[in-house]
């Protein structure tokens, strides 16, 4: 995305093939869908009322940053709404544009609040005590492998879930269709033992390349003009969520007893392999940590929508109701 910006600065014709955009959708759908495993979803039911509260609390704490950038008409709001929710970068990227964000902006927003959360919990995890939390400290990560260990077999059925969920996707015509096809035919299918999802790093990296060069390219020099003038605002905004976020913890630390740094970190609204890296070198409850996070990233996929369009009636809806 770097290297693409700095093309789209230069002024290049340069511009990304759609069906890469569409492949790339796909397959982050089918990354998401393969966090879901039965360690995750054992955790997440047991405790499934607090945690539901704990993730409505961030959900809502992320759309009250992006109703507050709108109103203060640092951003538009359907950019403001999607750069603010605390779900997966690259899901919330890849969605934005296809909901009437503006990408570039959304990708922005979306990477500096995971550069600061990432920062600021490698910090705050040489501070904060992790009592009894090694109990899961050998947990599995999510199923991403190196090509050589994935399992071939898994690895074409999974890239037949993201073939389907790209064709569906684009034939069903609905915004975000491909990743949204693809991580539910992938939940679905894993939960009944039909597909384990297995994606290589290879893939990840293209994908993640095409997602790059896709709102990279599209960036000028009016846009980074944008930015630098919104970002003290975007900064404000980021550490609100941030400490809200960190606030939610406490219901965690008081109701289930999780110790602070567990709490912190499965609250924390940055990326969740981010967060995964943190939880197992701080020797934290990892399947706690992976429960809460991946929940929310289905959660604010599935909700972003419905709340990027409710902000923007929000913003532009007068007195009476009716948009301005």
């Amino acid at each position: 995305m770097v290297a693409a910006i700095g093309f789209g600065i230069g002024g290049t014709r340069l511009r990304s093939p759609p069906w890469a955009f569409v492949g790339a959708q796909a397959v982050i759908g089918c990354l998401v869908a393969s966090d879901m495993n039965a360690s995750i979803l054992a955790t997440a039911s047991h405790d499934w009322m607090t945690i539901l509260v704990v993730i409505s609390a961030t959900i809502a704490a992320g759309a009250l940053a992006g109703w507050s950038l709108a109103k203060l008409k640092v951003l538009p709001a359907a950019t403001a709404a999607w750069g603010s929710l605390p779900g997966g970068s690259s899901a919330m990227v890849a969605m934005s544009e296809e909901y009437g964000a503006d990408a570039r902006l959304v990708a922005f927003m979306q990477y500096l609040r995971l550069t600061i959360v990432v920062f600021s919990a490698s910090v705050i995890s040489r501070f904060l005590p992790h009592l009894g939390a090694a109990t899961a400290a050998t947990q599995a990560l999510p199923n991403v492998a190196p090509a050589a260990a994935a399992s071939v077999r898994e690895m074409l059925k999974t890239f037949g879930v993201a073939t389907f969920g790209g064709v569906a996707g684009r034939r069903l015509r609905i915004p975000a269709g491909p990743l949204l096809v693809s991580m539910l035919a992938g939940v679905v299918l894993q939960a009944d033992g039909l597909v384990r999802m297995t994606l290589p790093q290879w893939a990840l990296g293209a994908a993640y390349t095409a997602v790059g060069w896709h709102i990279g390219l599209d960036f000028s020099r009016d846009v980074i003009t944008h930015v630098w003038r919104a970002l003290p605002r975007v900064l404000l905004a980021t550490f609100m969520l941030i400490g809200l976020c960190a606030a939610s913890a406490w219901v965690l630390i008081e109701i289930l007893h999780v110790d602070p740094l567990t709490a912190y970190l499965a609250t924390s609204p940055g990326g969740l392999g981010s967060m995964a890296i943190l939880a197992v070198s701080s020797q934290v409850n990892i399947s706690f940590v992976l429960a809460v996070q991946t929940v929310r990233v289905f959660a604010v996929v599935l909700t972003g929508p419905p709340i990027a369009r409710l902000i923007t009636w929000l913003v532009h809806a007068g007195p009476s109701g009716r948009l301005r």
